[in-house]
């Protein structure tokens, strides 16, 4: 059964690239808020879904529910950040937290299948 719902969810998830490319968009925002100079999204970082594709069983399975985890941990950050903003408050304290959660995620995931 368990199988049967992973097939389902990855059937009607975006592909594995456009979620972690929309990872990193969320990522830019909080970076804006936590007022960090812009991070190039190249080399390890963007080949990351060819690499874990590449790789495949456990670790893409991880890889996928870890990109679910951290995306529920992004959302809501971000969208709190914007209402602290909109309030006319300083978010850089919340954003860099936030930043350092996802930093820490985003390299448990790229262990995953490191760079030869």
């Amino acid at each position: 059964m368990r199988r049967a719902a992973q097939s389902r969810r990855s059937a009607s998830a975006p592909p594995l690239e456009a979620r972690w490319t929309a990872l990193h968009a969320q990522a830019r925002e909080i970076g804006h808020f936590a007022a960090l100079a812009k991070e190039p999204f190249d080399g390890q970082i963007a080949s990351f879904p060819k690499r874990i594709v590449e790789t495949g069983g456990a670790a893409l399975d991880l890889a996928q529910r870890g990109i679910e985890d951290i995306d529920a941990v992004l959302r809501p950050g971000l969208a709190a950040l914007r209402a602290i903003h909109a309030r006319g408050q300083e978010p850089t304290a919340p954003a860099l937290a936030l930043w350092r959660e996802f930093h820490a995620a985003r390299h448990a995931l790229l262990s995953l299948c490191p760079e030869q």
